[in-house]
């Protein structure tokens, strides 16, 4: 069991519950967890000093520092964010939850926030899908209108984080040994690599090699696509930085969306930082749904999230051919290390299905 200050908990839910509290109990569970950030929600009864009992939840979140490559202060964003008094203006609509408590000690945050007892991950349905859509649109558009609101938040990612994340699928290069020595890697993959039926290129990552390699027998069509943004990828980003600058979430997927009696709560908020218009609504719709389901979270989704952001920006000139490129820059290597990684014809089928979906996203007719 986690070990909690006393003085900072009975500090905490005196806030939280606007009263005099003298001392509380406490329980701590996890609710998610990682190898640098820690969640639990922390539950208990509380007690005031005229002996008036409150049940309470709340959730403490702690980060240790660490270095994400190119953007090296994301370990405490959420810490800045939550500080900065932004979300007590934010609409009720969208915003993080609540924060009562936020401290920095050395190389670690905590942040005390409240407790959002709602609807997330696959439990999300296309209409919950949808309003968070809108109501992201309308967050960054209302944003975009009110620069004076973002002004003194310094630790905000930049707009090179896209192709950052971009070109570590081609520059992140590991050795043979260690690709071999990997244990998820397939036994037949490890074979390839040894039999030189898969060889690694100088400098590039191995997802890069795979794609390019005999070994590789994801359809044609299907590799051209992604091998055209790789050819085109400095036109690409030039084109992509025509576009307004907002400020985006960047892990925006159903893990991290909450649905709570018809509002959209945002939780982890460590790589937030300006970007395109865009961006975030490709994750979306890309980012470990069922593609069963692609072709209407695309009819719906899109429409939703520019609706939403024309209620304060003229976006009529802004071209949907963007989604679909972001979908794959963010997206089209992960399918490939995942057909890499297969283990069985059913996964490898499942990633090739999912790369025709994207391929046929300019069929569809956002």
């Amino acid at each position: 069991m986690m070990i909690i200050k006393t003085e900072t908990l009975i500090t905490v839910l005196s806030k939280m519950l606007c009263a005099d509290i003298a001392g509380a109990d406490y329980n701590a569970t996890e609710l998610r967890g990682g190898t640098v950030g820690d969640v639990q929600l922390v539950e208990g009864t509380a007690k005031t000093k005229n002996g008036i009992k409150y049940p309470y939840k709340i959730v403490l979140k702690t980060q240790e520092k660490w270095e994400r490559p190119g953007d090296p202060h994301s370990w405490r964003r959420e810490y800045d964010l939550y500080a900065s008094g932004l979300g007590a203006i934010l609409p009720d609509t969208i915003r993080w939850p609540k924060s009562y408590h936020t401290e920095i000690n050395g190389d670690e945050i905590q942040i005390w926030m409240e407790y959002v007892d709602g609807v997330c991950g696959d439990g999300l349905s296309i209409e919950m899908l949808e309003q968070a859509a809108f109501e992201l649109g309308r967050f960054q558009g209302m944003l975009h209108s009110r620069p004076e609101l973002l002004q003194d938040i310094s630790n905000l990612g930049d707009t090179g984080y896209l192709k950052r994340d971009y070109e570590q699928w081609h520059t992140q290069a590991y050795s043979y040994e260690d690709i071999i020595s990997y244990g998820p890697l397939p036994e037949y993959r490890k074979q390839a690599l040894k039999d030189g039926r898969l060889r690694l290129l100088e400098g590039k990552s191995f997802e890069y090699s795979f794609l390019r390699s005999g070994e590789c027998d994801i359809p044609q069509h299907l590799k051209q696509m992604i091998f055209d943004i790789d050819d085109n990828m400095d036109n690409l980003f030039k084109e992509i930085a025509g576009l307004p600058v907002v400020l985006c979430h960047r892990d925006f997927w159903i893990e991290n969306i909450i649905y709570d009696n018809g509002k959209i709560r945002l939780i982890d908020w460590d790589t937030a930082g300006w970007g395109y218009l865009g961006e975030d609504i490709a994750s979306l719709i890309s980012d470990d749904v069922d593609y069963d389901y692609f072709e209407e979270l695309c009819q719906r989704l899109v429409p939703a999230y520019y609706k939403g952001i024309a209620e304060y920006m003229d976006i009529s000139d802004v071209s949907n051919k963007f989604i679909r490129e972001m979908i794959l820059l963010k997206f089209g290597y992960r399918k490939v290390e995942s057909y890499l990684f297969a283990e069985t014809d059913e996964e490898k089928n499942d990633m090739v299905r999912e790369l025709q979906k994207i391929y046929d996203y300019s069929l569809i007719g956002c």
